[in-house]
């Protein structure tokens, strides 16, 4: 979808489409993606002065809260990542520290641009890769019959100034090429040189960050030290796609991806942060001051700081930042005030009713209900839902999350394995290829469990 076409009441529709309820969460992402668009084109003057509305989500497990962020993100087509709070620590202890997260999410954006960029030259990398493949499968005169360089591109411009082929050998190359479109040079195995990208493995001893430090020192001695060749006996196929990527990997300017990832990220990165609530705290003394340093190490990346990562200096200013939490013994306004006033937009999202886990099993593309009949469908069972059925099993979530702790849609995933289990386990043997999963097979199979509280905490 183009992003103007993401006018906010398109974007809720389509988050409907995966998610039930949270009207006011989705409403409210939904204005804040918009509002990117609109600061794209104001002039450059105003457009530096305009700030992302970040976005902190209120509301128990199973809600909705990292979906609704994970949909948007695709919709937008911009680089997303996820993070646990609580997984960072202050500079200075042991852990990830806050600038990693942005790190990760400029490595994702490289990815997302060099496979868009894959894409535009993937038709000439093809047709290179055929022409290499067939020089293996086929050397040329003045070559030997032992094979090439994998990475060898001037055979292409040789063949071009140098004398014509013979004519039997132009009409052999035409019918091994013609074998090759039709699939008959499948089973024939051809040697390829490719490099050897396996390196020593690199022992950093020290406390903050040294997961990424490892990986760059790595990358580092890899385009230093010049690569290893190691010849690999592979099945054509296989080689075309080696070959092809090969060839794609030459084709793309890196200069240029690199660039465009950083871009895309500065304007539309969106990281989440979820269980932004474990470093919250009231009190000010013992494990609770880390807590607080984390938040003041994460207020700089909010609100607008340059980070150093491998492919240069990144800006955060206008990432967008998506926090969500519980907030069960906590509030909001426990956060240090600094990073309270860096998400201005707050939204707090309901607990899930019977009629809302009755929709989740029907209404959305990738229900549950849908999953389960496709998944059978494979071993030619017929799985069949009736309303009583779906609406047995939606009081069960509903029960089960009241008595036990309540992790909202995530009951449903429980309940349907426990359901499910004898079907799955004897599908590709039963003769009965069809299964209807009405009230009272709910019941026959959850009944004992329900009754018996302290089974259902563990089990359910």
């Amino acid at each position: 979808m183009d992003s103007a076409d993401l006018i906010p009441r398109r974007i809720v529709e389509e988050l409907d489409k995966y998610i039930i309820g949270q009207k006011d969460a989705k409403r409210m992402v939904a204005t804040a993606l918009r509002s990117r668009w609109r600061r794209q084109r104001l002039p450059p003057e105003l457009k530096d002065e305009v700030m992302p509305k970040n976005i902190i989500m209120i509301g128990p497990t199973g809600v909705g809260k990292t979906e609704i962020s994970r949909r948007l993100a695709k919709l937008s087509h911009a680089p997303f990542i996820k993070v646990e709070a609580s997984k960072f620590t202050e500079v200075g202890y042991v852990g990830r520290d806050v600038e990693s997260m942005i790190r990760d999410l400029v490595d994702l954006a490289i990815n997302m641009v060099k496979a868009k960029h894959n894409e535009t030259v993937s038709e000439k990398a093809a047709n290179l890769a055929e022409d290499h493949l067939l020089d293996l499968l086929l050397p040329p005169p003045h070559q030997s019959t032992s094979g090439i360089s994998s990475e060898s591109r001037e055979s292409a411009s040789l063949r071009e100034n140098a004398a014509p082929y013979s004519d039997s050998y132009e009409q052999s190359r035409k019918k091994m090429q013609q074998l090759l479109h039709d699939g008959k040079l499948n089973d024939k195995s051809v040697d390829l040189e490719v490099k050897d990208k396996t390196l020593p493995p690199i022992g950093v001893i020290s406390n903050v960050g040294m997961e990424d430090m490892e990986m760059n020192l790595r990358e580092m001695l890899g385009s230093m030290i010049p690569g290893k060749k190691k010849k690999r006996r592979v099945k054509v196929p296989e080689a075309l796609e080696i070959l092809s990527a090969e060839e794609a990997a030459r084709l793309v300017d890196m200069d240029e991806v690199t660039q465009e990832a950083i871009d895309l990220v500065q304007n539309s990165g969106i990281v989440f942060i979820d269980e932004i609530d474990k470093i919250a705290s009231r009190e000010k003394h013992g494990p609770d001051v880390s807590r607080e340093g984390v938040q003041r190490d994460l207020l700089p990346i909010v609100e607008g700081s340059t980070v150093n990562t491998k492919y240069g200096m990144v800006k955060t200013d206008h990432i967008l930042f998506i926090a969500a939490g519980a907030f069960h013994t906590v509030k909001p306004s426990d956060l240090i005030p600094e990073l309270q006033g860096r998400f201005p937009i707050r939204v707090e999202l309901s607990s899930l009713t019977k009629e809302d886990f009755v929709r989740i099993l029907t209404e959305p593309k990738n229900a549950l209900t849908l999953q389960y009949h496709a998944l059978l469908e494979t071993e030619s069972v017929d799985l069949q839902f009736t309303k009583d059925g779906i609406e047995e099993i939606a009081e069960m979530a509903v029960y089960a999350n009241a008595q036990a702790e309540n992790i909202g849609a995530r009951r449903l995933f429980t309940i349907l394995e426990r359901i499910l289990e004898t079907v799955s386990f004897d599908a590709p043997e039963m003769s009965e290829k069809k299964v209807v999963i009405d009230k009272q097979y709910v019941q026959a199979h959850l009944q004992h469990i329900i009754k018996d509280q302290d089974l259902s905490r563990y089990i359910l």
